[in-house]
């Protein structure tokens, strides 16, 4: 039986093996393709790059020696032109020499400005046509309203910059009578004033050759622009200077077409994909013509072209792939089959775990975890761990403060896994919205305990500790539903004495007691689940209670130990202990401890007043005094009496039976940073902290009757604390003394 199982191993490597060489073989091939492939295309791309641009550069270079020698002419006889400028006829006869001289130029002209000859009136263009074989014909005063050269940008630019300037190009009806692009330059009379331009007609038709007579491709084209965007040249004849590109190409889907365009009147160098309506995509070369005239020009070349031979070998390639892969398939297809229902299982356990994973993290993210929690208090201070045995665990733990009181919570859902996870999130949740509504730990154990048991159909159940420590005073008050029983660690070490009451979510209806202790400043209460005290080492030995208290005695009257540092030396203890063994239960622990600092007392007085608001004056003398001793701002004193007025006379009219009556104790007392009110009388128990604020936010017809009150009292005051003790209502009212300090 053993040679069997070492054989099927064996069988199984080999054929796994087996099936890896072929999938690794197969893909490498494939890959050696698709980068050859690849390679190639991009060879053939730099290829066709580079010979767009060889293009656009030795046709840019034509087109710019042509014009360099039409600007450097007119540059060399524009100052034998001023030494003549007050002799019209002499000035004429330079620009007939230039046309003699220079056979590419059409014709050649001196315009002046308005009324320079007021003989001769508004204009005077003197104009020397080129008639051809390098003659020139007679000067001609072509000036006139109809052809008015005082508009045109060839004569208005230069005057006004000072500097040559090459006209846009233009059909020219008055002079050459043919597409035409002007260079003008300004003249100057002896004084330095710019009295005339004189301007050379470059004739437009060679450019077309220049442009025609080498390409790329066999299909591809070129464009030249203007800086205006017209086309100069282009492979339809009807669209040069008609239409500017933009127009052109505005009703193009691709709107690459367009940017191009703005790139190429912008004067960049580049190239671009661009699609034209049929879908056929070409790449676009585009670079400026070196010179003045701010054109641009662009070799349009079809993608289907470049890549035309590349495209056939691919697709015989591309045959044989399928061909091989087919095969390929069929082997793997063979070979996959019997490892399907592993494959399906391994992923069904990702799947799971991926989910774990998740949930895990949403589950700790319902607990609090940013610590120090509180750090502008100096009168608490909070640590907790918990950590989950598995993926997700039913361990929880809660804290928060309200109204100067900190609610927490410790606890345990029975069971393991998910569903148990699950109670930990209802039970996390239900915890805050219990104890916003309710002081009384026993009261939100209950309100707990009936609304899970009534949605408990899997009979689960959760052992929780609630506790409720009123800050001000370090009274705390907790019940426990079958928990384990919290350690305070001050001067001794003292684990508290529990009720046996219920776990939560057994039985409805099921009562709850609270007990009480006094925690002394610099005391902490440490709470734990029983994932700490049976913590099982290699010998299946657990923690227990006993060590927990060793622990705890090694901090005891120690200063400086925080929650953190106590929580930290126990989790280690706990490890040294497991020695390395798998934990079987999640472990949460919530350390608490209680720093609130004596501080010297500056005042202290109080004043009795009858269950009568005619007594309310004798309040605000008492406030008003207390203000005065205490040297505090008048308006503070204002919002204190209105504050206390409020709180005091809502118990004058609601403590007592109007028939009986009875008293109301106010209490000031104040130390060098917070004065603090104490209202107390022995009417029947309300807690105001537990009314709702109004909405301020509604009509005065849609809010409820109430609670503007206590609204008021919370904007005033920094914090109120209510507490029933000994029969007896009791609440605190406390306003800093000195902002921005740690009190």
């Amino acid at each position: 039986m053993k040679k069997k199982g070492w054989k099927r191993i064996v069988k199984s490597v080999q054929a796994r093996s087996g099936l890896l060489i072929v999938v690794v073989a197969a893909a490498l091939v494939e890959l050696v393709s698709v980068v050859q492939y690849l390679y190639a295309r991009e060879g053939i791309r730099q290829e066709v790059q580079q010979r767009a641009e060889s293009e656009l550069r030795v046709k840019s270079l034509e087109i710019k020696n042509m014009m360099t020698s039409v600007e450097v002419a007119l540059q060399n006889m524009a100052w034998a032109v001023e030494q003549n400028i007050d002799r019209p006829e002499q000035a004429a006869e330079m620009c007939r020499r230039i046309v003699r001289n220079n056979p590419q130029i059409a014709g050649c002209g001196l315009a002046f400005v308005a009324d320079y000859f007021p003989q001769r009136g508004r204009w005077c263009e003197l104009y020397t046509l080129g008639i051809g074989d390098g003659e020139a014909g007679a000067v001609q005063q072509i000036g006139s309203a109809d052809h008015d050269y005082l508009k045109a940008e060839w004569f208005t630019v230069p005057i006004e910059t000072g500097k040559g300037y090459w006209s846009e190009p233009y059909y020219d009806n008055a002079g050459a009578k043919a597409l035409l692009c002007s260079y003008s330059l300004p003249v100057h009379d002896r004084k330095g004033q710019t009295v005339a331009v004189i301007g050379a007609d470059l004739p437009l038709e060679w450019i077309g050759e220049v442009i025609a007579r080498t390409k790329t491709l066999k299909s591809s084209y070129n464009l030249l622009l203007s800086r205006t965007g017209k086309l100069i040249a282009c492979p339809e004849d009807s669209l040069v200077m008609r239409r500017t590109v933009q127009e052109a190409t505005r009703g193009m889907n691709d709107t690459m077409a367009q940017v191009v365009n703005r790139r190429m009147m912008g004067g960049e160098h580049g190239q671009a994909v661009v699609y034209d309506n049929e879908g056929n995509k070409n790449i676009v070369f585009f670079a400026p013509v070196e010179n003045e005239t701010g054109w641009s020009m662009s070799v349009v070349c079809s993608d289907k072209e470049i890549y035309s031979s590349l495209h056939q070998m691919g697709l015989k390639l591309m045959v044989m792939m399928i061909l091989g892969l087919a095969l390929l398939a069929f082997i793997i297809y063979r070979m996959a089959r019997n490892f399907n229902r592993l494959q399906r299982a391994n992923a069904e356990k990702e799947r799971i775990g991926s989910e774990l994973r998740i949930a895990n993290g949403i589950q700790m993210g319902m607990v609090p975890k940013i610590f120090p929690p509180y750090p502008d208090r100096d009168d608490v201070d909070v640590y907790a761990l918990l950590q989950p045995a598995k993926e997700v665990g039913g361990d929880l733990y809660d804290f928060y403060i309200r109204d100067e009181k900190m609610f927490f919570c410790v606890g345990d859902v029975s069971g393991k896994g998910v569903p148990a996870s699950l109670v930990m999130a209802v039970t996390r949740s239900m915890f805050r919205i219990m104890s916003n509504h309710y002081t009384a730990p026993d009261r939100i154990v209950r309100s707990l305990n009936d609304a899970m048991e009534e949605m408990n159909e899997a009979n689960m159940f959760v052992t929780l500790i609630v506790g409720v420590l009123d800050l001000p005073t370090g009274r705390l008050r907790y019940c426990n539903a079958g928990h384990c029983p919290p350690v305070i660690i001050g001067d001794d070490v003292e684990q508290l004495t529990v009720d046996p009451n219920f776990p939560v979510g057994l039985v409805a209806g099921c009562k709850f007691s609270t007990q009480e202790v006094l925690m002394k400043p610099g005391s902490t209460i440490f709470l734990y689940t029983d994932g700490v005290l049976e913590a099982e080492n290699k010998e299946f030995e657990q923690f227990g209670d006993e060590r927990i208290l060793e622990v705890a005695q090694q901090l005891k009257g120690i200063k400086g130990k925080t929650p953190e540092k106590l929580i930290g030396q126990m989790k280690e203890a706990i490890d040294r202990f497991v020695d390395g063994a798998e934990a079987n239960d999640d472990q949460t622990m919530l350390a608490i401890q209680y720093t609130k600092e004596i501080r010297a007392q500056r005042l202290k007085r109080s004043i009795t007043l009858p269950s009568d608001v005619q007594t309310i004056p004798q309040l605000q003398t008492f406030v008003e005094g207390v203000g005065e001793e205490l040297n505090i701002d008048p308006s503070m004193v204002m919002s204190l009496n209105l504050a206390l007025e409020e709180a005091v006379v809502n118990v004058m009219n609601y403590a007592y039976p109007p028939e009986i009556g009875g008293d109301v104790t106010i209490e000031a007392e104040a130390n060098d940073v917070r004065l603090k009110f104490t209202i107390i009388d022995s009417g029947a128990p309300f807690d105001p902290t537990a009314v709702n604020d109004a909405d301020t936010t509604l009509s005065t017809e849609e809010r409820p009757i109430g609670g503007l009150g206590i609204y008021l009292v919370r904007q005033i005051m920094d914090s109120i604390n209510y507490e029933r003790i000994d029969g007896k209502n009791i609440l605190s009212l406390r306003k800093k003394l000195v902002e921005d300090s740690d009190s």
